[in-house]
């Protein structure tokens, strides 16, 4: 079950108690002082910091996932084939897949014969900006930094611009030989500490392909490459931070019809097992399909939970080997980031909830509500109940708040209440119930027995 704690996560403690330097690096030449400068060269210093420091609220930040929530599950927040950005940047794991980059990088660089000297002056006069997005200070070297940018971006469009067409692949493509790495590297780069900011691949593409750039966006080509995430249509105007955000984005609706939050939390009482005891029936969400009104499909999105007349819809859930880094990975960006409300995470708190037992999954998957491909529902209990762990939370989606009241209610009505009892006590399993119904029968046939006798 839940192991929460109370009220959101202040945001100093948001990054890595491994290194706990200053959120966000100011370069030196504004930092330090000679005290010789006159007032208004120190005016002019200020504005420009404060400018920088708009700017990244902008931009967004790119967070180290805090250790109170890595220490559940430290291999959900970690790659392990590919490094984006300098968190984990020039780790030994990483150097054949730094081989892949070098060559995509070439590839990249023929598409319309850009000149890398313009990528270079363009990240390097980016390079503060870019560094302030990192909530740890990066040590890296200028040059390295810069190439290290430079590298990352120009492979994540070289990969999305082939999967985007199939036959500009080559035959002896790492990506196609190895059939598992671009499955991998797929959910790698939505990982929270293994980015680099949306921006600076927006300004790499436009200036490296123009032509193209105008033909077809890059939130399009990131879309095209995320399809199997795409469960809403989208603005193709919106802006996002980086791929972590857009994986959030996904299972949100628009911005426009999130509900309201408010102070008080209220969360369902009874598991899956005793609501259906109770009478409640669970149903998988569906939806109309946007490309064909016509067809219903299920569901992924984590509002459409609602119960009315007795009935509790669920969203879609699928468990497979990467689903738990990704919920983790949203969670995280929830927590890290103020601005980002705790919508995705609301969902799961109730999910927690819900199910306390096997059986609880058992009842989910027989709906067809959770979809099981790791093999053991017990192993999709444990994830449930795992994931709130170190949740800081002080708000609530006011419609949650309703529906949980509703369900509370629902259950404690005297019939309802009643008819949970008779169900857990006399017929919660065959042998239970087989017991209750001679049970029965037998005192039906005393009664007649009786009966006759009085009658004689």
């Amino acid at each position: 079950m839940e192991n929460s704690e109370s009220g959101q996560i202040p945001q100093e403690t948001n990054s890595s108690i491994e290194n706990e330097n200053e959120n966000t690096e100011i370069p030196e030449e504004s930092r330090t002082s000679s005290g010789n400068e006159n007032p208004n060269e120190q005016s002019v210093i200020n504005i420009e910091k404060l400018g920088k420091e708009l700017l990244v609220l902008f931009d967004g930040r790119i967070y180290r996932v805090p250790y109170h929530l890595r220490k559940w599950n430290p291999e959900a927040y970690t790659p392990q084939v590919i490094s984006i950005g300098p968190y984990h940047h020039g780790k030994k794991k990483f150097q054949t897949m730094e081989k892949v980059k070098e060559r995509y990088f070439d590839c990249f660089m023929k598409r319309e014969r850009a000149a890398g000297e313009d990528l270079v002056t363009t990240i390097t006069n980016m390079e503060d900006r870019i560094r302030c997005c990192y909530v740890e200070t990066v040590q890296l070297g200028s040059v390295e930094f810069v190439r290290m940018i430079r590298l990352d971006a120009s492979f994540i469009l070289e990969l999305f611009l082939r999967c985007n067409d199939p036959r500009s692949w080559e035959i002896d493509d790492p990506m196609l030989v190895e059939g598992w790495l671009i499955t991998t590297v797929w959910h790698e780069l939505l990982l929270l500490e293994n980015q680099v900011p949306f921006f600076v691949i927006e300004e790499i593409y436009h200036l490296a392909l123009p032509s193209r750039s105008n033909s077809l966006s890059l939130i399009q080509l990131t879309f095209n490459f995320f399809e199997s995430l795409n469960i809403h249509k989208k603005d193709p105007n919106v802006k996002i931070q980086n791929f972590t955000d857009l994986l959030r984005l996904f299972q949100l609706p628009n911005e426009d019809k999130l509900p309201k939050r408010q102070r008080e939390m209220i969360f369902p009482k009874y598991s899956a097992t005793q609501l259906r005891e109770a009478g409640v029936k669970f149903k998988v969400v569906s939806s109309k399909c946007v490309e064909n009104p016509q067809q219903k499909r299920k569901s992924n999105c984590v509002l459409d939970l609602n119960f009315r007349n007795g009935v509790l819809k669920i969203p879609h859930l699928v468990f497979e080997d990467n689903t738990e880094a990704c919920v983790r990975n949203i969670m995280a960006l929830e927590q890290c980031d103020p601005r980002k409300e705790l919508y995705y995470t609301d969902f799961f708190l109730i999910l927690d909830r819900l199910v306390n037992t096997t059986k609880d999954v058992d009842i989910l998957c027989d709906k067809g509500i959770i979809v099981n491909s790791l093999g053991d529902n017990n192993v999709v209990t444990s994830i449930i109940n795992n994931l709130n762990r170190g949740i800081g939370r002080d708000d609530m989606n006011e419609d949650y708040c309703r529906l949980c009241d509703a369900l509370n209610k629902f259950y404690e009505g005297r019939w309802h209440r009643w008819k949970a009892l008779l169900r857990h006590q006399y017929f919660s399993s065959p042998w239970r119930t087989a017991s209750t119904i001679a049970a029965i029968v037998l005192l039906v046939l005393t009664l007649i027995q009786t009966i006759f006798s009085i009658i004689k």
